[in-house]
Parts: C-alpha cells; structure tokens; sequence
C-alpha cells in the first residue's frame, strides 16, 4: 500500500492517516524501474562508454539502455530518422545527420578521435606520406564520416583535387579483408582500425592531426533526439553523471580501459593501450573545457571549438557530395546544448 497523494491526504482522517504511514513504513520501497531506451554507435574506441557498461553505471543511475552496434555512424541515421534510436555516440554522422534535418542535440564529447586516425596504406604503395596520396589507386573512407573529412583534408593539404582520387565507400571494420582482396590499397581509418592494421602488417602512413587542426576534425559526440530529452529531460544529466563516474574510474586505474577496449572490440592489448594513450590525457575532453569559450573542445563558443569543427566538416560533406547543402551556423549551434555539463559542474562544487 502506498500513500495517498498530497491533495487528498488531507482529507484522511487522523487514525486513517496514522495507520497508512504505519503500512507505508513497514513496507519495503520499490525502486523505480529503470528507464530502457535504445542507444546507437559504431563500433570505435569510445572506452568511456564501454567502463561505464562493464561497471554498471547506466542501471545505477536508473538508466537501462539497449545498445545497437553498427560498423560505421552513416547506418544509424535510419533509426535517428525514424525515432528507433533514442541516444547515440558517434563520429561525423552527426554533421551527415543535420544535413538530412534529422533534429539532433549534443550533449558533450565521448572521445576526440582524431587523436587515434590515420591514413593506413599497403607497404606495396610506396606512398611514406600523406603528400603522396595520389599515389593510391583506391582509398577507402565511408561517406559521411569522419574519415571522409580527414580524406578532404589530406587532400587539401597535399594540394590534390578530392575529384582526382578513387574513393571507395567502406567503412574501416572491412579495411583488411579489402586490403587483402585488393580493392583498396590506402584507407582512412578511426581507431582501434589504424592501430590494428598497423599490427597486421600494413602502415600508417601519416596520423590525422598532420593534415588537420592540432586537435583534429572528429568529435565524437554523445547526444540524443530533442524529443526524447524532452519526454525525458532527466537522461541529459544522467548521462553526464555517468560518465563522469566512468572518466574518474579510468584516471584511478587505466587498465580498465585498456581491457573494456580489448573485450568490446575483440582487439589485442597492445593495440587497445595504443588507442588509450593515444587519446587519453591532453586529448579527452574535460567538462571544464567543453565550457571554455577558448578550448579546441568547447560547446559554448558560436564560432569556434565544436561548432566551428560541425560547420567545416559540414562545407568538406558538402564539396564531397555527401550532403545537399553546407550546414549553416543556426543549425549546428542550435544542436550543441551544453546545460547539462553545466549543471552537472555545479551540482558537484564543494
């Protein structure tokens, strides 16, 4: 028996009253079902996310999210699309996403994953660098996805025309049985692919941060649908909370994301700590700096940090044919919501 709400209490007798609050003590308090919803992402190195499964953070913060793993972030668009996947975390799809005006809030970074990419090449090539890309006879990097940009990048930076070279559209899961097929000889590739490839015998070529920005152009970011966040304004926070949990228990003991990246991607612990020190440290985002108006990382700044990485993937999506139009300004700072680190911040002061 549980009791009755506010308004009617009132008007309970004082013995009806007494005896309610005697059966309500002695009854045992049911805990809150917690709340499923379903959550998309490629498969990459977004160890924050896997420590906070193996620890079992979600069901602690009453969240009990039903994961979907695709090999790229371009095929969750459909469930985005279609209201099927609720939460995501994901590379560039996103900028993919808004150029279909699939709505879409961002609540923070997962991962910088620039940090870990590359251009990985078959010895056979010849190509010791970037600069000689134009040396590859097919290149794999997926369509609206980070290793799209870094190629339009690279390309830039080489000073060769993104027209002139063979791009195929494959994700970097299927980079080595491509490789050994021959279909592609060069591919632009997310970690753990570069470090693994690197371990198979192939070479990375060049890392991503020397054709792009210092911090690289692939934010991986963790966001939802508006509609689902408004149906459930709690998650926003609660996916913070959680992550932060996460970020404290790696900084105690790293080994645990060096183990969850091992289990999660089936990758050997030498490529998992490659990926970890490659993208731990200077290159995770802190909350602190994901609400400086000066970080490579921020959420808050209009024109630079995330939203000036959103809007030039959006024109490179663009000039590669993969969206219609470049995304605009209101569109991508109209997607970064940073209310809820904020928040989290505050609520964890002293």
């Amino acid at each position: 028996m549980t009791a009755a709400p506010f308004p009617l209490r009132r008007w309970l007798t004082a013995g009806t009253a007494a005896a309610a609050l005697l059966v309500q003590a002695a009854t045992p308090a049911a805990a809150a079902e917690p709340l499923k919803f379903k959550w998309g992402a490629p498969s990459g190195d977004y160890y924050p996310l896997y420590v906070a499964l193996e620890l079992g953070l979600f069901k602690k913060h009453g969240l009990d999210p039903e994961f979907f793993w695709f090999p790229s972030g371009a095929p969750l668009l459909a469930g985005l699309k279609s209201g099927d996947i609720d939460v995501f975390t994901t590379g560039l799809a996103t900028v993919f996403a808004l150029g279909q005006k699939i709505p879409l809030t961002f609540i923070g970074w997962e991962i910088n994953d620039a940090a870990a990419a590359g251009l990985v090449v078959d010895p056979k090539t010849g190509i010791a660098d970037f600069r000689q890309i134009a040396k590859a006879k097919a290149i794999g990097a997926p369509s609206g996805t980070c290793a799209q940009v870094s190629l339009a990048l690279l390309a830039r930076k080489a000073g060769v025309p993104y027209n002139s070279l063979n791009v195929v559209n494959i994700p970097p899961p299927l980079y080595a049985n491509a490789f050994k097929g021959g279909s592609i000889d060069a591919g632009l590739a997310w970690a753990p692919y570069a470090q693994a490839l690197a371990e198979q015998g192939y070479k990375v070529a060049s890392w991503d941060t020397e054709y792009t920005a210092p911090t690289g152009v692939c934010p991986v970011l963790t966001g939802s649908r508006p509609a689902f966040l408004k149906e459930h304004p709690e998650v926003g926070a609660k996916l913070v909370a959680v992550r932060a949990e996460a970020l404290a228990a790696i900084a105690k003991n790293p080994q645990l994301a060096v183990d969850a990246l091992a289990k999660r991607l089936s990758i050997s612990q030498a490529v998992a700590r490659d990926v970890y020190n490659r993208t731990s440290g200077a290159q995770m985002p802190t909350f602190e700096q994901q609400l400086a108006e000066d970080s490579p990382y921020s959420l808050t700044s209009k024109k630079d940090g995330l939203a000036g990485k959103l809007h030039l993937a959006g024109t490179l999506l663009h000039e590669a044919g993969s969206i219609p139009a470049p995304l605009s300004w209101e569109q991508v700072q109209q997607s970064i919501d940073p209310s809820y680190i904020r928040a989290h911040l505050q609520q964890a002061k002293p």
